[in-house]
C-alpha cells in the first residue's frame, strides 16, 4: 500500500462535487481540494478510473502524489489534520 496525495482543479461545481464525494470513499480530505489516499494498487487504479469519467480532460485538473516509505518520513506537516498513517510504516 502507498499514501498517495491526490488533488484536483476543477471548475465546474458539478463535476467537482463528483470527484470530492468519490474521493471521500477512497481516503481522508486534508485541505479543500487535496486527499490522503492509503490504497492497494488495484484500489489505485479503480480510483483513477472511476475519477476519469467524473472529469473533463480538457478542463479539469487531477494530479497523483505516490509517497514511498522513503519519502514519508521527509513530510512536513504544520497545522491539523496529521499525516495519514500507512499500515506498516513508521513516520519519524
Amino acid at each position: 500500500m502507498l499514501l498517495y496525495i491526490v488533488t484536483y482543479d476543477i471548475p465546474c461545481h458539478r463535476r467537482r462535487r463528483r470527484v470530492s464525494n468519490l474521493l471521500e470513499g477512497y481516503g481522508r480530505r486534508v485541505q479543500y481540494s487535496v486527499f490522503e489516499c492509503v490504497l492497494p494498487s488495484r484500489k489505485y487504479d479503480e480510483l483513477r478510473s472511476r475519477l476519469r469519467a467524473r472529469i473533463n480532460i480538457k478542463e479539469d485538473s487531477v494530479r497523483f502524489y505516490p509517497l514511498s516509505g522513503h519519502t514519508l518520513g521527509q513530510v512536513e506537516v504544520w497545522g491539523e489534520p496529521p499525516l495519514t498513517p500507512v499500515p506498516g510504516s513508521v513516520i519519524v
